[in-house]
């Protein structure tokens, strides 16, 4: 790759990062939030009581906040892919864009409709209606994230496609080939599971900010034990869905799983890294250790990627050498082929589709079919002849490796913490213990690093491609200069910075503020009880 298209791809690669990382501090929150506040506000209609109203208004204000911003930030990492990735809006926009034209078609038409309600229509509409409109804006939100994960799902593992060589565009022959992938499905529910968790984290981490002033102190504990208790399911069920994800990777990305773990040199009963050190500078075939110091688990990468304690899992090694398998986009076992094979087939493929286009031009039908069939039979390594040498096909391994472990571990860590804060707040005695209040509220940022670590896990472990074997980034970029993509990314620093430090600003003046007070009992809202 040349100085200057590689100086592209990497401003390229920095500026949709720099949007993605920072539209994902908004969106996690309102997928639990707004299930969280339907949830209360279904407290609210069943019992009568004015407490579940003023809880659930107090928490649909940081909802709606939120959402705000989650929209101004979505809209322009929506814009990138044409700006930024026109090659990659070329070649796949045709099934890339569906998706996302059903979000914004369906769910999102359906979050800002009864958005307005929600939050407007208090004793306006009746109280069913008004629960109605709560819950399909939930349900709206959620829906956003599945078709968007379903786009990032076909990203991950292509398939229901076929490559049209008139157009040299991938187009979609089976929609739900697509929407109901084994992959878009685990992507789905396990993501969804993470932002119920950090909304389950969020409540908790404000609502003992109360309990630590002394301060509403039943809307505190109510809305602990709801978190809680909402969160400790969820999390558990992220679990589960995590190595469901844990398995898709293997079957389908070996070379993400390998990096997810340093694995550089495989076998039968691999052992799972729980904490490890990497060594410093290490390359494929460089003959040195991989790992410096690490606590590990006997068998348990090949126990959780193969369900079998003795199952061969390949390294970086490995699948460079073509010593491993893997499922095609059709759903097909093939065995692994040699990363230098498929550079060359790949090579095939891309001169293949030229030679189609010039016979084309030339009106020579028999020429057009030689050059199509070579085209299909290597269309499969098609990215691979974009690549100069094989370690262009190995992610970055140190920030996989360590994202992946403070995911797990934080994991652990939250389960502990909504059992706890359930027990003591059931027990009554969660204010006598300030430490875990403190602990609680610093859990909030804990819950963010989680959350973009696992995305950093998804994103940055499929790297070098866009389109997993098909696209890689250096061939999906635009033909701009690097210093337009330069400028435009201090430009969006400069201006999500300022997005994120209103938000956050907005947001603790109205948790200050605290749910209305009680019109019967105290009309001190900084000690209603």
């Amino acid at each position: 790759m040349n100085t200057l298209l590689s100086a592209l791809v990497d401003w390229s690669r920095l500026q949709f990062a720099l949007t993605a990382a920072f539209h994902w501090v908004f969106v996690p929150l309102t997928l639990g939030l707004g299930v969280l506040c339907a949830i209360m506000e279904t407290h609210y209609v069943r019992t009568g009581n004015e407490f579940w109203k003023r809880t659930v208004k107090f928490w649909m204000k940081l909802f709606g906040i939120n959402f705000a911003m989650g929209v101004a930030t979505g809209l322009i990492l929506e814009f990138e892919f044409g700006t930024n990735w026109s090659n990659y809006s070329w070649f796949v926009g045709d099934i890339f864009g569906a998706p996302l034209a059903i979000e914004g078609i369906l769910a999102f038409f359906l979050e800002t409709t009864f958005l307005a309600v929600m939050f407007f229509g208090w004793n306006k509409v009746s109280k069913k209606f008004h629960l109605l409109s709560t819950w399909l804006v939930a349900i709206g939100t959620n829906l956003s994230a599945l078709w968007i994960l379903v786009a990032n799902s076909w990203m991950q593992y292509p398939t229901g496609m076929y490559f049209n060589p008139d157009t040299a565009r991938n187009e979609m022959v089976n929609i739900f080939a697509v929407i109901f992938s084994p992959v878009s499905i685990n992507k789905f529910t396990h993501t969804v599971l993470s932002g119920f968790t950090l909304a389950s984290v969020f409540v908790l981490g404000v609502s003992a900010w109360f309990l630590l002033k002394k301060r509403n102190q039943e809307f505190a504990h109510k809305s602990i034990r709801l978190a809680s208790l909402f969160g400790l399911v969820s999390a558990l069920l992220l679990a589960i869905t995590g190595d469901g994800s844990a398995v898709q990777v293997a079957q389908k990305q070996p070379m993400k799983l390998a990096a997810m773990e340093g694995l550089y040199r495989g076998g039968e009963g691999v052992k799972v890294v729980g904490i490890g050190v990497l060594a410093p500078n290490k390359q494929p075939f460089d003959g040195k250790e991989p790992l410096l110091f690490d606590i590990s688990i006997p068998k348990g990468l090949s126990l959780m990627a193969y369900r079998s304690a003795n199952a061969y899992v390949a390294g970086i090694e490995d699948i460079i050498e073509g010593n491993f398998s893997y499922v095609d986009r059709n759903g097909i076992q093939q065995k692994g082929v040699p990363m230098k094979e498929r550079m060359e087939r790949g090579k095939l493929a891309i001169a293949a589709l030229g030679d189609y286009h010039d016979a084309k031009e030339r009106s020579n039908p028999q020429s057009m079919k030689e050059a199509k069939l070579i085209l299909e039979e290597n269309f499969d390594h098609f990215g691979y002849g974009y690549l100069k040498s094989p370690n262009e096909a190995v992610p970055y391994i140190p920030l996989i490796f360590y994202a992946f472990r403070i995911m797990i571990l934080l994991g652990g860590y939250f389960i502990i913490l909504f059992i706890l804060a359930w027990w003591w707040s059931r027990k009554g005695v969660l204010e006598k213990r300030r430490w875990f209040l403190h602990l609680s509220l610093w859990s909030i940022a804990l819950a963010y690093i989680a959350s973009q670590a696992g995305w950093i896990v998804a994103e940055v472990g499929r790297q070098p491609w866009t389109i997993q074997d098909l696209l890689p980034v250096s061939a999906a970029v635009s033909g701009v200069k690097a210093s337009t993509v330069q400028t435009t990314f201090f430009i969006f620093l400069t201006l999500f910075s300022i997005l994120l430090i209103a938000e956050v600003g907005i947001m603790l003046k109205q948790i200050k503020k605290g749910p209305e007070p009680n019109p019967n009992h105290d009309p001190n809202p900084s000690n209603n009880n």
